[in-house]
């Protein structure tokens, strides 16, 4: 199909399914979101995925620079630190960790990360929470 063509399928398309932004059940019951596209039986590609990810930790690390007075202070391990922390829990989640916060703000790192460890949170996701405490402890990883 030449460009200009593919174009004016596109724009039909967009037309008949309307944009919904949202997952939605379509008609027959499947799961669908977008201009029309079949969660249950397409679901999305690698690439999607990879750039749905992108845009994700892009607006999270806006929340958290927006959010955190201290974020701009942190190198930039710590601060993927606190993103990642942030993707995972919500900007809401990171909040509750009142001491690490605390201890970031007085670049305390030792103790941050010792606040991340012995938090509900680290029993739950285990690896990752040591992995994370360790990289705000040393600034590097």
């Amino acid at each position: 199909m030449i460009p200009e063509s593919r174009g004016l399928l596109r724009q039909a398309v967009m037309v008949s399914e309307g944009l919904r932004l949202k997952p939605y059940r379509d008609t027959v019951g499947k799961l669908t979101i977008g201009y029309g596209r079949n969660l249950d039986d397409v679901g999305i590609s690698k690439l999607e995925a990879e750039v749905l990810l992108d845009h994700d930790l892009a607006s999270v690390e806006q929340e958290c620079r927006a959010a955190f007075p201290w974020f701009s202070g942190l190198n930039e391990v710590r601060q993927r630190v606190i993103v990642e922390m942030a993707f995972n829990l919500g900007i809401a989640g990171v909040g509750k960790f009142v001491r690490m916060a605390a201890a970031l703000a007085d670049q305390q790192y030792d103790e941050a990360a010792a606040q991340m460890l012995t938090s509900r949170w680290s029993a739950q996701v285990g690896a990752r929470a040591v992995r994370l405490a360790d990289q705000m402890r040393t600034g590097r990883g």
